[in-house]
């Protein structure tokens, strides 16, 4: 492991997942997995207008992606738990299995209603898929290896992020919008039975008692956090924030939250364990992703709208602006190993988040209306910060816990980073639309803008009006990575309490 964290703990001897010889079948599945995850949040965007001509519901059909990203988050926290009490495989396979059945349902849905249920149940499954596979990514590598597997899971991401939204034009153009879901079907099945196959955990001691689900944990914890998802979700998009509908969610998501504090205090084996929070490295972790999940949103939501709109590229093209993070990303985490060997997790982190902070804040100083160059080169500096901050932190934090702690862990970390990425959407939504407001004399926001592309360039008084408001969100996100340094800086340890474990 080198200098940078050198305060170990003993741990108790952790045999691998899988044998070596099977190892290669098992991450062969989990990049599966992955790819199914990682390709429905983006195959389904291009082919909303197919969908839309063919079910109607055009009012409605944001929940497509709604409903299934508070499917995903609220579950996190559940499966994480589940793993660590009966075991990744079980999880994964149930998880595997729900994400398939909703996505044949998807593909025999009637009307928006119908698929916006399936893909719900979609997400139930979705959630069991990113956790877990996670999970078992650290249980496969000891310490010093697992750069490789999280390179590989980044290199998934970065691939569905590039040809996820062709391939659903493809699909929708010249074969149907519901391949898109069919498409699933092979992929997750040939997953499937690679897992089944070839993951053999280890038998664990058992402490001679019948493991106790904490089903009403989970129930509030479902509840509450689809309460106020939905709240920040649809709040100043289908009703006013101060409406009686966005303080009654609001009002009922703050009484579940001491529901949820009360029941999990009570609880025998609390699904949100409180050491999640009381640990200074999984606190400090879990605050830090929270911030980078919020960050996230400036380029994903509202730089494709800043490249065609101000920069005059077509759809394909402001893509690709966006895309090229995910070229440096998966290539800076696989080196990150490198640099947090010598200087240890929380500097490298610190390290990384600080650049960003920097690339962030000079989006604004960008000329007007500038060339595409130049944020496509902010963006693929931005991948490379983002790649030094958070493969560190993850197997970091994953280092930091044995096997009976690791998926609960894990679940924490990816709930606060999808939370910090709903919170985003709607923080700078809001923003973005404010600042459009006050430059437009009150007429129209960043909906409105995106919708008119379609039928020809924006007037210039508007071009200069999205350009502030995208100006105005790249400022928030800067804010929002000098947040995460500041939390590593005050509240993360300056060495992780790692566990060594054999072949680490």
């Amino acid at each position: 492991m080198g200098q940078g964290d050198t305060g170990i703990r003993a741990a108790a001897t952790e045999q691998p997942a899988a044998s070596r010889s099977r190892r290669g079948a098992v991450v062969a599945a989990l990049m599966l997995s992955m790819a199914l995850a990682a390709l429905d949040s983006t195959i389904v965007s291009t082919a909303v207008p197919q969908i839309v001509g063919d079910l109607g519901g055009f009012s409605v059909f944001s929940w497509l992606f709604s409903g299934y990203l508070l499917a995903v988050t609220v579950t996190l926290p559940v499966y994480g738990k589940l793993s660590d009490t009966f075991g990744r495989k079980p999880v994964l396979v149930a998880g595997a299995a729900v994400f398939l059945l909703g996505s044949l349902l998807c593909a025999t849905a009637w009307n928006m209603a119908a698929l916006i249920a399936f893909r719900i149940v979609q997400g139930l499954g979705g959630g069991a898929l990113q956790g877990t596979v996670q999970t078992l990514a650290a249980d496969l590598y000891p310490l010093k290896e697992r750069p490789k597997i999280q390179a590989k899971l980044s290199t998934v991401w970065a691939t569905s992020a590039i040809a996820g939204p062709s391939l659903g034009g493809v699909l929708a153009a010249y074969a149907d919008w519901r391949w898109i879901f069919l498409i699933n079907l092979p992929i997750g099945a040939l997953a499937l039975w690679l897992i089944v196959l070839h993951l053999h955990e280890p038998v664990r001691e058992s402490s001679g008692r019948r493991p106790r689900i904490d089903w009403a944990g989970a129930l509030a914890v479902f509840a509450c956090g689809g309460v106020l998802l939905t709240a920040l979700v649809q709040g100043g998009v289908a009703w006013d924030w101060l409406s009686a509908p966005s303080l009654a969610l609001f009002g009922t998501g703050l009484a579940l939250i001491g529901a949820v504090v009360v029941i999990e205090r009570r609880a025998a084996e609390p699904i949100i364990p409180g050491w999640v929070w009381r640990r200074r490295t999984i606190a400090a972790v879990n605050l830090a992703l929270g911030a980078l999940g919020l960050l996230m949103v400036a380029p994903t939501v509202f730089l494709p709208t800043y490249a065609q709109a101000v920069l005059g590229l077509a759809p394909v093209a402001a893509g690709f602006v966006l895309s090229v993070w995910t070229l440096s990303w998966p290539v800076s985490a696989a080196l990150s190993q490198h640099v947090y060997g010598r200087i240890g997790f929380r500097n490298t982190a610190m390290l990384g988040i600080g650049t960003a902070t920097l690339i962030l804040l000079a989006f604004p100083f960008l000329p007007y209306p500038g060339e595409p160059w130049q944020p496509a080169l902010l963006m693929l500096l931005l991948g490379g910060a983002l790649g030094l901050f958070q493969l560190p932190l993850i197997i970091g934090v994953q280092s930091t816990v044995g096997w009976e702690e690791r998926g609960t862990t894990t679940a924490s970390v990816l709930f606060c980073r999808q939370t910090g990425q709903t919170i985003g959407a709607t923080l700078f939504g809001a923003i973005a639309n404010g600042v459009l407001a006050a430059r437009l004399g009150g007429a129209g926001d960043l909906d409105a803008v995106t919708r008119a592309l379609g039928s020809g360039a924006p007037a210039e008084h508007v071009r200069h009006a999205v350009a502030d408001a995208v100006h105005a969100v790249y400022l928030g996100a800067a804010g929002a990575a000098a947040l995460a340094f500041l939390v590593l800086l005050f509240v993360a340890p300056r060495r992780f309490p790692v566990l060594r474990n054999p072949g680490d």
